[in-house]
């Protein structure tokens, strides 16, 4: 069985993960503890605990459990003294946590209640700052303000500096078949992943092919005006080493009124500058992906999950463009 290890965080990468479960394979997801906004914000605070959000969202997309227990699990109260904002999961994952004392064991717990399809492991055990150090100088602190600095962005970095990834994240990279880095915010979901100082180092010695999947659009206050190659660039730059295989970007036109909504955020669809990719020595996989309704672009689960088990096949002559 083909293992497949997933990296990253915030809202892009369940979609993808919902569409990998479906498929034979050995699936680990690496997520981001870096998070301090809204509930698990509060929770971290309070709590002195990592993060439980990105977590509690992935475990929802590989949990094989009747639909009604996972929007029980994913519901989010909208009243109540000290409730208001916090989602019942993220409220399991801190009393899982407080009753095995040790965050890890909690994740893993409630993936065997959720009767979660692969493995669920955060970055650290810990919770770690994330810090934007912007082209003028200053220092922005927090994951949840840097977008909102009005300034860009010239690298990210983590504290503490010494932080220890989990043995078992170690050991799952060493023996990937496929590493696939996002979708989602390179600054503040993709990133603070690989800044972990042995995640970085496993990822760039790793033999496994890796591919990137590009976000479909840009991000105002992370990434506005990147081309698909900028996002590589501001990976390399942070890993200091070239590491990507593969990466895959959408190439399907935006509907009009989408693209408007979006403009509206100072998001515009990523440019797939093919020419410049393949500078980079990438194979280049411009295609349509993505599930556009209701005026929002998310990538189309199953169009990128069996692009991506395409990439685990022998190679063929044929080539995408």
């Amino acid at each position: 069985m083909k293992k497949i290890v997933v990296i990253g965080g915030g809202t892009g990468l369940p979609v993808l993960l919902r569409g990998l479960k479906q498929y034979n394979v050995d699936l680990t997801a690496i997520v981001t503890v870096a998070d301090d906004g809204g509930s698990s914000g509060r929770l971290r605070d309070e709590l002195d605990m990592p993060p439980p959000g990105d977590i509690r969202n992935v475990l929802a997309a590989l949990s094989d459990v009747e639909p009604l227990i996972i929007e029980l699990f994913q519901h989010r109260f909208e009243n109540g003294n000290g409730l208001s904002g916090h989602s019942l999961g993220n409220l399991i994952l801190a009393a899982m946590t407080s009753i095995t004392g040790d965050f890890v064991r909690a994740v893993r717990e409630m993936g065997k209640v959720l009767n979660v399809r692969g493995k669920v492991l955060p970055a650290a055990n810990e919770s770690v700052v994330l810090h934007a150090e912007m082209e003028d100088g200053t220092i922005v602190s927090g994951e949840s303000k840097i977008p909102y600095s009005g300034k860009k962005i010239k690298r990210v970095f983590l504290t503490p500096a010494n932080i220890e990834p989990l043995d078992e994240t170690i050991a799952e990279l060493r023996t990937a078949d496929l590493i696939v880095i996002g979708p989602g915010s390179l600054y503040t979901s993709i990133l603070p992943n690989l800044l972990v100082p042995k995640i970085g180092e496993e990822v760039c010695q790793s033999k496994a092919k890796k591919v990137y999947i590009c976000n479909v659009m840009t991000q105002a206050g992370e990434t506005l005006n990147y081309t698909a190659s900028d996002h590589v660039k501001a990976l390399y730059d942070h890993m200091a080493c070239a590491f990507l295989d593969a990466i895959i970007v959408n190439d399907a036109p935006i509907l009009p009124e989408t693209k408007e909504r979006y403009a509206k955020e100072l998001a515009a669809p990523v440019v797939c500058d093919t020419a410049k990719l393949e500078a980079l020595g990438l194979q280049v996989i411009c295609d349509a992906i993505i599930d556009e309704r209701d005026g929002t672009v998310r990538h189309d689960t199953k169009k990128v999950a069996a692009l991506l088990l395409s990439l685990l096949a022998p190679p063929s002559h044929g080539t995408y463009s």
